[in-house]
């Protein structure tokens, strides 16, 4: 580690570390931000959720996508190819805010 890098201290509360299940991500941009919606969609209800929602500077999407793109080598190297399973694309239509 070099001199000009510190160490962060980092809390989370219990619910946050509980986690929120996502099995779809959309991701929109605009010049100053990446906004990731993740959304949980369940089999048979026609309405799925958006559960939570990130806002990134472009700078912070781009090291995101760097630190899970090597995280996907690392989970691969030690557990084999992750199969992508190809499912039709679905239509997306987001409501006026707050009826996501």
């Amino acid at each position: 580690m070099s001199e000009n890098k510190k160490n962060i201290d980092i809390e989370i509360n219990d619910q946050t570390a509980e986690g929120i299940y996502s099995n779809l991500a959309v991701i929109n941009h605009s010049p100053s931000e990446f906004i990731v919606d993740f959304i949980q969609m369940m089999p048979g209800v026609p309405k799925a959720r958006v559960k939570s929602r990130i806002i990134l500077t472009p700078q912070h999407a781009k090291r995101l996508a760097n630190a899970l793109a090597e995280n996907v080598n690392r989970f691969e190297s030690q557990f084999g190819e992750i199969k992508d399973h190809h499912q039709p694309a679905m239509p997306l239509n987001f409501g006026p805010p707050g009826e996501a």
